[in-house]
């Protein structure tokens, strides 16, 4: 489902070729998107929104590792950049590298003058890892630091949705698409958590604002399956339990 999912490389990510942002896209599109992106990243590699936005590609595409690579590459290049380094400890987390993620990022903060993209990095890694708790506190001390940044507030929906509260993570989502900077990946998270409710008309509706009706449709029509399959799975569990004995 397009859209799911916490913080990746960066949000909003627009393919310069075709001014469609990169969430937005299908497959076929992503693809050759990613090759375009590749051609301009190969003649600048230390261009900071290029060589982002063309990692951010290669994770979409499904290559974490192509995309870790162009990443650290530019970490090396650009040390003290704290965009870069976050971007940077999440395409570690996206590669399973979990305390490699945590240490880039927590290096690159400074106590004094915390970063709110660092602090929200740090707290997607900690939700992948199952540190919830500590992750929701991290989450809400970037919201301290970024009132009302969608992308925060999506990524405390996401965690909620992690733990199966999908009330609790409509709220936080809710909150974050009415936001005016709120971009294409944000909104998408809230036709998912409205989708696995089972209110796939509205999440449609949400969703088509964002992608192409074939795709609004294919998104939902996976959901519908996804949730019934579910529901299949719960049926068979039960029929297998033993039943209590009765007088």
């Amino acid at each position: 489902v397009a859209g799911c999912g916490t913080d990746k490389l960066s949000t909003g990510s627009i393919a310069r070729t075709s001014g469609k942002p990169l969430e937005s896209m299908s497959a076929g599109e992503l693809h050759n998107a990613t090759g375009a992106l590749g051609q301009s990243y190969a003649k600048n590699p230390n261009d900071k929104r290029m060589a982002t936005n063309y990692a951010a590609a290669l994770q979409m595409d499904g290559d974490a590792d192509q995309s870790l690579a162009v990443m650290r590459k530019l970490a090396i290049a650009l040390p003290k950049d704290r965009d870069v380094l976050a971007s940077y400890g999440k395409a570690l987390a996206a590669n399973g590298q979990f305390e490699a993620a945590l240490d880039a990022v927590r290096r690159a903060q400074t106590p004094e003058y915390p970063d709110w993209k660092l602090v929200s990095a740090e707290a997607a890694i900690l939700d992948q890892t199952g540190q919830k708790d500590d992750a929701r506190q991290l989450y809400r001390k970037a919201l301290d630091l970024k009132p009302n940044e969608p992308s925060v507030l999506s990524n405390l929906g996401m965690s909620y949705v992690l733990e199966g509260d999908l009330r609790t993570a409509e709220t936080y989502m809710r909150s974050a698409a009415q936001q005016p900077n709120a971009d294409s990946r944000v909104r998408q998270n809230l036709a998912l958590v409205v989708g696995l409710q089972g209110r796939f008309d509205e999440a449609e509706k949400i969703a088509s604002q964002e992608l192409s009706p074939e795709q609004a449709q294919a998104n939902v029509a996976y959901l519908r399956q996804m949730l019934a399959q579910q529901n299949a799975w719960s049926q068979l569990k039960d029929q297998d339990k033993p039943k209590s004995a009765t007088n």
